[in-house]
């Protein structure tokens, strides 16, 4: 029952056609204060675009934007713009297959494997993964399969068509529905599960059963036709140009395009409204706290507690005003979009940016949610922002000093001391600060200045995990509340000398990814996701977060809840002509060690395995003219020593380039490509 009469006197009201002077004052108030805060965002938070749309009652009652669509043209971003609503999308995928639970056509609760026959995976436990799973994040998968799916104006379908292949080799990180802790690749195969049982591609799926229906015009994927000059342009530093359009071919974890009114209006089914379209019943179901069925933290309040494709069912800090809200997030390299949605009232809000963090999106929407809800009678005060003061140290018992040791999460390792009533996370990273907490009592250490704290969890799967709940400051736009599990004890695992005197050789190593398309987001932000390094503590047996099982192979070692353990993987390396190869996931990479220097005598590359060859620029070559003649399918990336890309054919019409000292070049292409080379000699 949705709570749409809230007091008889505002239902007799509002027939009258003559509105307040106080109800006018309070509409003034949320439309100005949306209006400042999206301006807050272009100008403090690298946001060139922002739009935002409310839904209330079915009807849009606000709608606005800050920012510009297009730098070069100078245009404004109306409601009529575009943008890439990344993991936003996994809230479609999830309806779809919730319609197809309406349509009798699938069981929520029966193996994956009974409607995608081809999905097996080198784990038996995968036969118990269900499509429920997929949509709570519970099913065990690693994580994320994104090699050559965010690309610049290419919809190239290789990271969902080799999906099922992938996965064949992997194993699962914890039993299903043992825990939940966010996954991309369920949704993917969400997307493949849609596909099997109703005989249409996704994106004609999409078309017949909602956004036809709904009137969605401007919610499209990469692979629909529309007019791509509609989409909000996307920046990045050092670039004065517009970047090509970006394609996320994982449509179903977060490749749909859309508006802040479309993505509302399709909030209006979530909320349970059309029920012509996905029924009343799959709409609660999705609303469900399925966290509360695994493995989760204690607290309620707080920013992510999963329902069906839902990251929040109980989003604060609307819990403190006895109201449901529902959230989803999502972000792509240069998109972020965010959706909030009061099923109890039919309310819902989305806010989508060029530039920027879902994150800044939610906590905007939030505060807007709360004026409105004000204006409306619904709420009578929006409640202050929580304060804090520094913490008193107390006695700290001494048993906590048996915590001290390595802790991790996926791709990282931390040291704990815990000694002296102080806990000190040491990241063993000359980049990142020492962070200390001060015990106070009650098993729990405070950050500094009181809004965070930390302690220790021994969780029913045996494994034991430091905490952290607390709040953070948004300037501008207002506080957030975190509570997650930030890393899990690592046991000692005794390596033979042999083993260990490898793995310390890696310690710091660079790999560069060798199969990535030259259409790659990526090689705008190489490290981390096209260059990995790698952090091995060879007394506790460890490299990344994954442990060692012998001198070639280490595997995860992560099970941890909500966010911190997602994205998990194994390491696999070998040898071949000298020269040391790493594999994640079937990604390839090579070591730094076997990367060549450009020198002058480099005049044509060719493409023989993979999709990239990697070269160190050297002395001979520092400052000196490069001009590369390239075939269509390829291009060339170059890197100063900090790694930041200072060229990228693919966005630069620059034919010459002068090479960094320090740093590097990157030619991307297909098996065969040829680039023609030309050094200009001192």
């Amino acid at each position: 029952m949705k709570r749409k009469v809230l007091v008889f006197m505002a239902a007799v009201l509002a027939v009258i056609p003559v509105r307040s002077a106080a109800a006018e004052t309070a509409e003034q108030s949320f439309e100005q204060k949306a209006k400042q805060m999206a301006l807050n965002i272009v100008s403090d938070y690298g946001v060139s675009g922002i739009q935002y749309a409310i839904r209330d009652d079915g009807k849009v009652v606000l709608s606005g934007g800050a920012g510009i669509k297009d730098k070069a043209a100078k245009t404004p971003v109306t409601k009529d713009t575009m943008f890439g609503i990344g993991s936003t999308s996994k809230m479609y995928v999830t309806a779809a297959a919730m319609k197809l639970a309406d349509l009798n056509k699938i069981d929520l609760d029966k193996p994956l494997t009974t409607y995608v026959k081809e999905f097996k995976m080198a784990d038996e436990r995968y036969k118990k993964i269900t499509p429920r799973m997929l949509m709570n994040h519970s099913s065990g998968l690693y994580g994320s399969s994104f090699k050559n799916s965010f690309l610049f104006d290419d919809n190239d379908t290789e990271a969902h068509d080799e999906l099922l292949d992938k996965l064949r080799s992997q194993r699962l990180k914890a039993a299903p529905g043992e825990f939940s802790v966010y996954c991309n690749d369920g949704f993917q195969l969400l997307e493949i599960l849609v596909e099997r049982v109703s005989g249409l591609s996704y994106s004609k799926f999409l078309q017949v059963h909602f956004n036809k229906p709904l009137a969605l015009s401007s919610t499209k994927t990469p692979l629909d036709s529309f007019d791509r000059n509609k989409l909000a342009k996307t920046y990045f530093t050092g670039f004065q140009q517009a970047l090509p359009v970006e394609n996320v071919n994982l449509i179903g974890t977060g490749g749909i395009y859309s508006t802040a009114e479309d993505v509302s209006k399709f909030a209006d089914m979530l909320m349970g409204n059309r029920t012509e379209l996905l029924s009343e019943r799959s709409a609660k179901a999705m609303q469900n706290p399925e966290y509360r069925k695994g493995l989760w933290i204690a607290e309620e309040s707080n920013t992510f507690n999963y329902g069906l494709g839902w990251d929040a069912v109980q989003l604060a800090p609307f819990d403190e005003y006895g109201i449901t809200a529902l959230s989803k997030g999502g972000d792509t390299p240069m998109y972020h979009a965010s959706l909030i949605a009061l099923p109890e009232y039919d309310i819902s809000m989305a806010v989508l940016s060029s530039g920027g963090a879902s994150s800044f999106n939610s906590t905007m929407g939030t505060a807007i949610l709360l004026e409105y809800l004000k204006s409306k009678g619904i709420i009578s005060e929006i409640l202050p922002d929580k304060t804090f003061q520094p913490p008193v140290k107390a006695d700290m018992p001494a048993d906590l000093e048996a915590y001290s040791g390595l802790f991790g999460h996926t791709g990282s390792m931390v040291n704990l001391d815990v000694k002296d009533g102080e806990l000190l996370m040491d990241p063993n990273d000359d980049s990142l600060p020492v962070q200390k907490f001060v015990y106070t009592g009650d098993g729990q250490f405070k950050s500094s200045d009181g809004s965070a704290t930390v302690s220790f969890v021994q969780a029913a799967n045996g494994k034991t995990y430091l905490k952290k709940y607390g709040y953070d400051n948004i300037p501008g736009l207002g506080q957030v509340i975190n509570g997650l599990y930030l890393s899990q004890k690592l046991e000692r695992n005794p390596l033979d000398q042999p083993t260990q005197k490898v793995w310390e050789q890696r310690n710091g190593k660079k790999y560069y990814r060798l199969d990535e398309k030259i259409s790659s987001l990526g090689y705008l932000m190489a490290e981390g996701l096209l260059i990995k390094k790698i952090s091995v503590n060879a007394d506790y047996g460890y490299a990344s977060g994954t442990k060692i099982v012998d001198k070639n192979k280490s595997v995860n070692a992560m099970a941890i809840p909500v966010m911190n353990g997602r994205d998990s993987f194994d390491l696999n390396f070998h040898t071949k002509n000298r020269t040391e190869y790493l594999t994640i996931n079937k990604e390839a990479y090579i070591s730094e060690d076997g990367i060549q220097p450009f020198s002058q005598g480099v005049s044509t590359v060719r493409i023989n395995e993979g999709k990239a060859v990697w070269y160190k620029i050297d002395k001979k070559t520092t400052n000196r003219d490069v001009t590369v003649k390239y075939p269509s399918s390829g291009g060339y990336v170059v890197y100063d020593a900090k790694g930041t890309v200072v060229h990228f054919s693919k966005i630069s019409g620059k034919k010459t380039v002068v090479l960094p000292e320090g740093g590097l070049i990157v030619f991307g292409g297909e098996k065969g490509d040829v680039f023609s080379v030309n050094v200009k000699k001192s």
